[in-house]
């Protein structure tokens, strides 16, 4: 009989080799397979990377060979059993003489969803699922939203004071202030929390900001957790009338990896961007101003195949962001300092919410401790939902 605590053992082996594939499978999931055999030896493990083209479990029963005949397959993501750049995995898992397969969930994907534990089950091969299975789903939550709806998944980041200020009163610089490049950055958290920021950039193919934020603080944008990623962060900044400086940090380290959206495509302007090798993209603009509209950013990011935004904006933007309903998810650190004054610069800036019932509720919370700062890290829609 099967034991249920060997098999969560074996499926948590399961999920660290494929938290293994973060920054490295998108736009597929991250899968990570171990097959066990009839003495509980583990025979053969997999990870799937994109360009490694081989899915997990294929490159588990390549390891494991002979070994696989009356085994079981541990894997944190039901088979596929459609044709894509590979060949079916059920196929193989079948082929190869696996006696059993657990997963802790089924495939979001609407050309699986189910269909490959019916192909596994009318061949014989006893099938079971669920368990581990909200931090599977955690796991590949962007792929989901992708997938499903073809926009990236939304996580909106910000860093604040307790009383919700992002920044003192503009031209006035606040302690602690960090030297960077010759440039004044304020940072209200602490180094453990801007560590953490890092690994939530890695965990991302896209992060944005506005045009406004380049100016004021001249970030670099990037990824710099130390960890292997298969594409660059794409660095996506909102700028309506391309107002990015030529000698800004973004645009002196370009290689094929910033991405400007604008609403006005200054000929001339555009051009040195180009030059810099900084991609330009005209999008319609919203109702209310000349901003490129969120929805049709959404869009275009998907079509570029980006599973997953951060957006790190402003006041403006984040407010942007907010009013237009499509944040997934956020992460909100906050340091023990109380800004106060009404000159200091909020969290999202902007018409705000007409009443507490019109206002996201964040779900799901969970709270992180870094040092003397924390953070929320809650939903505000449901990645798997509809």
């Amino acid at each position: 009989m099967p034991d249920h605590n060997t098999d969560e053992l074996f499926l948590l082996q399961a999920l660290d080799f494929a938290r293994q594939g973060i920054g490295l499978t998108s736009p597929n999931p991250c899968v990570g397979a171990v097959i066990v055999d009839a003495k509980g030896s583990i025979v053969g493990t997999g990870s799937h990377s994109y360009d490694g083209l081989k899915h997990a479990e294929i490159l588990a029963l390549d390891q494991a060979r002979e070994k696989a005949r009356g085994a079981t397959l541990y894997i944190n993501l039901e088979p596929c059993s459609h044709q894509g750049r590979t060949a079916p995995c059920t196929d193989g898992v079948i082929a190869a003489g696996i006696s059993r397969v657990v997963a802790c969930m089924e495939d979001p994907n609407p050309l699986v969803s189910g269909q490959g534990f019916a192909k596994l089950r009318s061949a014989g091969i006893d099938v079971s699922s669920g368990i581990l299975e909200e931090q599977a789903k955690a796991l590949n939550e962007s792929f989901t939203k992708y997938i499903r709806h073809h926009i990236p998944l939304v996580t909106l980041k910000a860093a604040m004071t307790l009383d919700g200020k992002i920044a003192p009163p503009p031209n006035q610089a606040p302690n602690p202030v960090a030297r960077v490049s010759g440039t004044h950055v304020p940072w209200i958290t602490g180094e453990s929390a801007r560590a953490h920021v890092q690994e939530l950039r890695h965990q991302n193919d896209a992060i944005l900001v506005g045009v406004g934020t380049v100016i004021a603080d001249d970030p670099l944008l990037t990824d710099r957790s130390g960890r292997p990623r298969r594409r660059p962060l794409l660095r996506v900044i909102l700028d309506s009338r391309l107002r990015l400086p030529l000698d800004s940090r973004v645009a002196k380290t370009a290689q094929d990896d910033v991405l400007i959206l604008c609403s006005f495509a200054e000929e001339k302007k555009k051009k040195q961007l180009l030059k810099l090798g900084i991609r330009v993209q005209q999008l319609p603009t919203a109702k209310s101003d000349d901003h490129p509209q969120i929805a049709a950013v959404l869009h275009y990011l998907g079509q570029l195949e980006i599973t997953s935004l951060l957006i790190e904006g402003g006041a403006t933007v984040n407010w942007a962001a907010l009013s237009a309903g499509v944040i997934d998810k956020v992460v909100l650190y906050y340091a023990p300092r109380i800004l106060a004054g009404t000159a200091s610069v909020p969290f999202a800036a902007g018409a705000g919410f007409n009443s507490i019932n019109d206002a996201p509720c964040v779900k799901s919370m969970r709270l992180h401790q870094f040092d003397e700062d924390f953070a929320v890290e809650g939903y505000l829609k449901d990645p798997y939902g509809d």
